[in-house]
This record gives structure tokens, C-alpha cells and sequence, in this order.
């Protein structure tokens, strides 16, 4: 069975979240259109604030899966 395209919002979310756990620059947003440029930013948030409570490697990914699961 074919799974459906996710949302978009959704995937920018999770793209600013890798970015943010791994420590990356918030200028490194590829997006331009509010909406998206918004999610991306708010991922990298949660990302930045997990990498600074230790949930770096494993425990990141995990966390992103929960994001997945409840969205």
C-alpha cells in the first residue's frame, strides 16, 4: 500500500529539528515562504532545546518519532 505524502508543514518541522539537535545555525533555513520558514524555525527550536538536555544521538531520534506519532 502506497503511503500518502506527508505535510509539508510537517516536514519542515522535522528538518528544523534535525538541524537544531545536531547544533546547526538557524541561517541555515532552506525556506522562504512564512508559513513553512515558521515550522522549520519552530523544529529547530524544540531541537536546540533537546540538544541542550542531552538528548543528542539516539535519544534525539527518538524524540522525533513522538513528534511524528502524535502529528
Amino acid at each position: 500500500m502506497r503511503r500518502l505524502k506527508r505535510d509539508p508543514m510537517e516536514r519542515a518541522f522535522q528538518r528544523g529539528y534535525q538541524h537544531g539537535i545536531y547544533g546547526k545555525s538557524r541561517d541555515l533555513c532552506p525556506f522562504t515562504q512564512a508559513g513553512t520558514r515558521q515550522a522549520w524555525i519552530n523544529g529547530w527550536r524544540e531541537g536546540r532545546t533537546d540538544h541542550w538536555d542531552g538528548m543528542i544521538g539516539t535519544a534525539g531520534v527518538h524524540r522525533l518519532n513522538e513528534f511524528h506519532a502524535v502529528g
